[in-house]
């Protein structure tokens, strides 16, 4: 299931809540009730230390895969951003470009990347060789694979032969781009990011969970990662089903029972989203 990342009004943040969280649990349910070897999960690198409700999700999906008697062995991957995927800011760009039109990006917010064929590889073989409550990640460094966001659309740009042409305002890249891409230059948009949830970094683990460096060349694990107390995910599951029963609800509710399971969930609100964004 490919998770849902909007938190844009309540109600894609109860889908939010259902896809990311509600779904994935009871697809371990079922795993386990008719005897699967195994369940794998994919997470996310935004459910370590997350400031938005997307890695807040995803941190709490975790815990619900670490408790249960009778549930089979669990392993989860958290992921990097893979490059060029449906519904990331670098495929954007892939349309936008077919469509002659501008680029942007936020010049203060750093991602890292990795392939497809990575993304495959972490999947397989935490499937394969990790043991219950492992969660492997790819072993990426700041200094070689931390690149910004406008980083990155300038270098994408240069491999297709155009050079960045850097514009002061959406309107004036959009005035350029109408005219045609000028002698191989094309208009982009950098901006300092002020959408909702935006970490100015990834990271893979928190200070407070063990890494093992050595198993793997070029995958770290955090084995046992993730830790929860039963009761307080009961009380969770019945949070959501009260206000889903209500039939009516606000954002500030979703986001009391998120920090109730994460005392230190640090959420970013400023009131703008990635949709908002050109």
């Amino acid at each position: 299931m490919k998770h849902v990342r909007s938190e844009k009004d309540p109600y894609t943040l109860m889908r939010l809540v259902d896809v990311n969280i509600e779904l994935t649990r009871r697809m371990l349910e079922y795993a386990s009730s008719i005897g699967a070897k195994k369940f794998f999960c994919v997470s996310t690198d935004k459910a370590a230390n997350p400031v938005n409700m997307m890695g807040a999700s995803k941190r709490i999906m975790e815990m619900f895969l670490s408790v249960g008697e009778e549930r089979c062995p669990v392993s989860t991957a958290r992921f990097a951003n893979v490059a060029f995927s449906d519904g990331s800011l670098p495929h954007a760009w892939t349309q936008r470009i077919a469509k002659s039109q501008p680029l942007s990006a936020p010049s203060d917010v750093r991602r890292y990347f990795v392939t497809p064929r990575e993304a495959a590889k972490l999947c397989i073989l935490s499937v394969l060789f990790g043991s219950d409550g492992d969660i492997f990640f790819p072993k990426l460094t700041a200094d070689l694979h931390l690149l910004s966001m406008s980083d990155f659309a300038c270098r994408y740009l240069e491999h297709l032969g155009y050079e960045p042409l850097i514009c002061e305002s959406e309107e004036e890249a959009r005035r350029i781009a109408e005219r045609g891409a000028l002698d191989r230059r094309w208009p982009c948009y950098f901006f300092r990011s002020d959408t909702t949830g935006e970490k100015e970094f990834e990271e893979f683990y928190t200070d407070r969970e063990q890494v093992d460096w050595e198993r793997f060349e070029d995958i770290g694990i955090v084995p046992n990662g993730v830790t929860a107390d039963p009761k307080l995910l009961r009380e969770f599951v019945e949070g959501i089903e009260s206000l889903k029963q209500r039939e009516q609800w606000k954002k500030e509710d979703i986001l009391s029972l998120f920090c109730r399971m994460l005392p230190n969930f640090g959420h970013r609100e400023t009131g703008r989203y990635l949709d908002n964004r050109m």
